[in-house]
C-alpha cells in the first residue's frame, strides 16, 4: 500500500503494532498486530466479508479501511469486529484520530455519538446501524443517507440536496439513484422504521 510510512509515522505515538494488507491476504499477519490497515477499491471490496471472517478469529484486532472513493458506493463496512474507515486524502489528524478510537473506543465514544429511535440506534462514531438488537449491513452511501435524514428529521430534500449533502459529488447515475438508496434502506429497516422515511411529492424524501 502506497504511504505505509504514513501510517507508521501516525501509530507511533499510539504504542500498538500494525500491519498493511490487502482484503485477501490478511490471515497471513494475524495474530501479530493490534491494528490492520487494509487498502479496498471498489474490485476489492467484495473480499470484505473474508477479511471480517478472518479478524473475528483473533480477538481485540481492529481494522481500518483506507477507501477508495470509486468503492464508497459499495462498502459496507465489518460489523463484528471493530472496523472504520478514512479515505486516502484523509489528513493525519483524522488518521491519529480513527487509530485511536479503534484501539481504544471506551477513551472516545460518548452519548453525543448515539441517535435512537425507537427500535434503531446509529452510531455516528463508527457508522453502525442496530435494528432489535441486530446490526443491519448498510452499504457507506445507504447509511450515509440514513443517517443525515435521521439527524435532520421534519425536513423534507430534494434528490439533488441529498446527492449534494450527504455524497458531496455528483453521481454518474442522476439524482433519480437516491430513489434506488431510500429503496434499499427501507427493505433493511423494516416496515416500522421504514414508514418514517417518507417520500415527499414533488420534492424529495424526508425522516419524521
Amino acid at each position: 500500500m502506497q504511504g505505509y510510512a504514513r501510517y507508521q509515522k501516525a501509530v507511533a505515538e499510539l504504542d500498538a503494532d500494525f500491519d498493511v494488507c490487502l482484503p485477501t491476504n490478511v490471515a497471513e499477519h494475524l495474530p501479530s498486530v493490534d491494528l490492520v490497515i487494509c487498502s479496498v477499491d471498489a474490485a476489492r471490496a467484495a473480499s470484505l466479508s473474508d477479511l471480517e471472517k478472518a479478524l473475528q478469529t483473533v480477538e481485540g484486532t481492529a481494522v481500518l479501511l483506507v477507501v477508495d472513493p470509486d468503492a464508497l458506493k459499495v462498502l459496507r463496512l465489518p460489523t463484528h469486529v471493530a472496523a472504520d474507515f478514512v479515505l486516502p486524502s484523509s489528513p493525519d489528524e483524522e488518521l491519529v484520530v480513527r487509530m485511536r478510537h479503534l484501539l481504544w473506543p471506551g477513551e472516545e465514544v460518548s452519548s453525543s455519538d448515539f441517535i435512537t429511535f425507537g427500535s434503531m440506534a446509529i452510531n455516528l462514531s463508527t457508522y453502525q446501524v442496530i435494528v432489535d438488537g441486530q446490526p443491519v449491513d448498510f452499504t457507506y452511501l445507504e447509511y450515509a443517507l440514513l443517517a443525515f435524514l435521521v439527524t435532520h428529521p421534519s425536513h423534507a430534500y430534494s434528490r439533488d440536496a441529498l446527492l449534494s449533502r450527504v455524497w458531496g459529488f455528483d453521481y454518474y447515475g442522476g439524482s433519480r439513484t437516491v430513489d434506488v438508496h431510500v429503496r434499499r434502506v427501507r427493505a433493511k429497516l423494516g416496515n416500522e422504521l421504514a414508514s418514517h422515511l417518507r417520500t415527499v411529492r414533488g420534492v424529495g424524501y424526508m425522516w419524521e
